[in-house]
Parts: C-alpha cells; structure tokens; sequence
C-alpha cells in the first residue's frame, strides 16, 4: 500500500480533519484590525483635542490700519518719527473676557528681546486702542501700562541700529479676569500674573530698519 494511503486507512477519521482538507483554509486572524482600532480612536481623539485647543481663538484677529501683517511699520510710529503708538484693532475675541493684554517686543534686538509696550486690563468689552496712546499710568478707558525696555511707562517706538530688519511682535492676550497689578509692570512679571488665566491670544507682526 503506497505510504499516502496507510493513515487514511487505518484512521479514516483523519479525512475529516482540518489537517487532511486543503480545500478549506482557516480564516484570517482578525486580531491586529482589532487591535488598530483603539489606536485609532486615540488618535482621532487627540486631533480632535488639539483642532478644539488651537482653534479656539482662530478666529481672534490682531489688526491696526498704520500697515499689513508682516509689513514695515511706518517711520512716523519709530523713534525716528513722532515716536506714537499705531492704533490697533482687535476681533473675534473668546466669549467670558475679562480683560485684555498687551506686550509688543522685537526679538532681533542686539541685546536679546527688547520691550516697546506693556498695557493690561483693558477692559473686557474694548475692541481696540486708539493712535497715540498717552505716555501714562492709565489710559482713557482705565488700562494699566507697565514699562518698556528703558523703563519708561508706555509706548517706545522701533528704534534699532542700522542694518538687519527688525520684527516686531503685537501681542494681544484675552483673559479670563483682571489682573491685580499696578502701573510700570515689567512684560516679564505680567506674563508671569497672566499664567492660568489666558483664555485666547493674537499676534501682528511689523517689520522696520534704518
């Protein structure tokens, strides 16, 4: 009897086997596509989480009439101008504010990040801050300004060294509640009264050079 028929011979049973059948093939183990699926489901989680964190304050725009995002600033508002604050607008602020912040430094500063303005506790319903600001403790609409880089309380126009453009950062920060701080704070200790309570922020950018 040739070898391939004795099994099946003296073990019929074997016929039946899933062993002895070719034609049927066990089915694919499903347990990897299982497995990706909370990975997944994390994933959409997270992307989901960071779109609703960065997009809450999308829509918080930072603009002033004086030039265009990224573009150079005037001479009129640098120290070789007037020396006076733009004016500057401000939409799509986070509903619940209460006040609202503002720091304006030039990171290209020969000696590190340099400060031009500091205001905090604008008032929850402001949508912007007039042209020329005064060189005051307070504003108009009751604002506290803080100091700038030589400590001076108030605006401080560009005025780098002749050569490479300077950028100068706008920034606007919606929080969820006054500051109890007073006038001629320092940009430094208002970033640090500002942790927990920033609710969205913004920025514009302008450029200058002499």
């Amino acid at each position: 009897m040739p070898p391939s028929l004795i099994l099946p011979a003296r073990f019929p049973y074997l016929l039946s086997s899933p062993v002895m059948t070719s034609a049927k093939t066990p089915p694919a183990p499903t347990f990897r596509a299982k497995a990706t699926l909370p990975v997944a489901a994390t994933v959409a989680a997270l992307i989901l989480l960071i779109t609703g964190v960065t997009g809450a304050d999308s829509g918080f725009v930072l603009t002033t009439p004086a030039f265009e995002a990224g573009a150079p600033i005037p001479v009129e508002y640098s120290c070789s101008g007037k020396n006076t604050s733009p004016a500057l607008k401000w939409s799509g602020a986070p509903a619940g504010v209460g006040s609202f912040a503002l720091i304006v430094e030039d990171p290209d500063a020969p000696s590190g990040n340099f400060i031009h303005w500091v205001v905090f506790n604008l008032p929850p319903d402001a949508t912007g801050i007039p042209a020329g600001a005064p060189q005051t403790p307070t504003l108009p609409d009751g604002a506290v300004q803080g100091v700038n880089g030589m400590s001076r309380v108030g605006y401080m126009g560009p005025c780098p060294p002749p050569g490479k453009t300077h950028h100068y950062h706008f920034e606007l920060f919606a929080l969820d509640s006054k500051l109890n701080a007073q006038a001629g704070l320092e940009a430094g200790a208002l970033r640090d009264a500002m942790q927990g309570h920033t609710r969205a922020s913004t920025e514009l950018v302008g450029t200058f050079e002499r």
